[in-house]
């Protein structure tokens, strides 16, 4: 009898020791977001612009921490919750990306808007398109989302071109970013 008591209270402490280490490795998950662009494309020549195709991954539970995504304060994200909020999700978030030279900034068109599962968790992925004028072969980006709130915030780019790949790991230190096409 004793050794069953003994069995069931190491397995409860067990049980116990998982689920904080649980909680703990997740109150403590890193800020990161996953910013692609791709496919350039030269507009017909009547307008001459160049647009940069894009998807922009961005967590779920960091967006929740300033949006207050979750409705029924149940601590759980739902597929109707997050639809709900996309046009919420969409307006902070563009706010925190400016893609353009200096004085004059590509017009950054939003798309669909999904959820993307990524290892650390839900996403929401951002599909646009930035629409940028042809008067020359370089662009700056500028990414700062979370910075003011969360400065360990990072923003993983990645830039696919005709032939090559460029990535960069934005932060607070390193918000901007030179492009050539």
């Amino acid at each position: 009898m004793m050794r069953r008591v003994a069995q069931s209270l190491v397995g409860c402490a067990l049980v116990v020791w998982g689920l904080s280490a649980t909680r703990t490795s997740h109150a403590h998950s890193a800020s990161d977001a996953y910013l692609t662009l791709s496919a350039v494309s030269v507009t017909p020549a009547s307008s001459g612009n160049v647009v940069i195709h894009g998807q922009w991954d961005i967590a779920l539970r960091d967006l929740d921490f300033v949006l207050q995504l979750d409705d029924d304060g149940d601590g759980r994200l739902t597929g109707a919750e997050v639809r709900r909020h996309q046009s919420d999700i969409e307006h902070y978030a563009y706010r925190f990306l400016k893609i353009g030279e200096p004085g004059r900034v590509c017009a950054i068109k939003p798309g669909r808007q999904m959820v993307d599962d990524h290892a650390d968790g839900a996403y929401a992925a951002l599909f646009f398109d930035a629409v940028c004028p042809r008067t020359s072969r370089k662009i700056t980006l500028n990414y700062s989302l979370f910075f003011a709130i969360d400065p360990s915030h990072r923003g993983i780019f990645v830039m696919h071109g005709d032939k090559d790949v460029a990535t960069a790991l934005m932060s607070p230190d390193n918000p901007r970013v030179d492009l050539s096409f």
